[in-house]
């Protein structure tokens, strides 16, 4: 009877725990396959070209050159190297970076902006032979101003009517002393711990989520289109490009890009079951 009663209770616990089991995707879609790395390093923008739709203000911008910022931008490098980058992503197009290297190994000094500080050396350190240039420029670049811009024009400028990257809305004012108080931050910390926070998984979904207030709230769906046509499909443009010039399961690619990109590239590569991500976090921790 005992017997019995033993045997019933582990057939209850095993269903019980077939039943609690999820069904595992990437038991299919990976296996035991080998996947390239990709790590994804936001970074705001060394030169401060006040180009972006929140500029920093002069009290709280950054001197990399100086010997302080150099010596962190060292520390940086550091931990990025264990990642032990194959190839490197940067947010340009065309062949004017690669000639800019060249002048570097030619003797040039470097100047402030992150392709130079941030790139160059890791070209040096990794000792790349190629630099990959996978900026894009949106579709609406494409309609508004290609051989068909006249068919397209119209529509497209009654569009954008009205639409702004920010506005007055409640959620985007805090948003602006979001970037305030980061710009405050950035100044009282060094450079490693500036980009483990700019590169934080949860900072970069509340970024993103500046783009779904603002210029987002127009009437109709207007700013969702704007935002689909602009910004989101900039950035999977974006991530063709860095599938395109992805050629082996041993690749470890580097993308160095503007913060504001990392939201929707980090969903996408967190998505798609042919690439491991790695984070500047898991660099750093034991």
């Amino acid at each position: 009877m005992r017997t019995n009663i033993t045997f019933l209770l582990t057939c209850i616990a095993l269903s019980a725990t077939a039943q609690n089991e999820l069904f595992d995707h990437d038991k299919i879609l990976i296996g035991d396959r080998e996947l390239p790395s990709v790590m994804l390093l936001g970074t705001f923008h060394f030169a401060y070209p006040g180009q972006d739709a929140h500029v920093t203000e002069e009290k709280d911008r950054i001197n990399v050159l100086s010997e302080q910022r150099q010596a962190e931008l060292k520390e940086l490098l550091d931990v990025i190297m264990r990642f032990k980058p194959t190839k490197l992503c940067v947010e340009t197009q065309g062949a004017w970076l690669w000639h800019e290297y060249q002048d570097y190994k030619a003797g040039a000094s470097l100047g402030a902006n992150e392709f130079y500080q941030l790139g160059f050396r890791v070209m040096d350190r990794a000792q790349l032979d190629t630099l990959y240039p996978v900026d894009a420029r949106p579709l609406v670049m494409d309609l508004r101003y290609g051989s068909d811009s006249l068919r397209y024009a119209a529509w497209i400028d009654t569009l954008y009517a009205g639409w702004d990257w920010g506005g007055n809305d409640a959620a985007s004012s805090l948003y602006d002393s979001l970037y305030a108080a980061h710009d405050a931050y950035e100044v009282r910390h060094t450079l490693l711990q500036n980009f483990l926070s700019m590169n934080d998984d949860h900072a970069l979904d509340r970024d993103f989520g500046a783009y779904l207030n603002g210029g987002f709230l127009l009437d109709g769906y207007r700013g969702a289109d704007v935002l689909s046509i602009h910004w989101y499909n900039r950035n999977l443009r974006i991530f063709r490009n860095i599938k395109r010039i992805t050629t082996s399961p041993k690749d470890r690619i580097l993308v160095i890009f503007g913060a504001g990109h990392m939201g929707i590239l980090k969903h996408l590569f967190d998505c798609d079951p042919q690439y491991r991500v790695v984070t500047l976090k898991q660099l750093v921790e034991p």
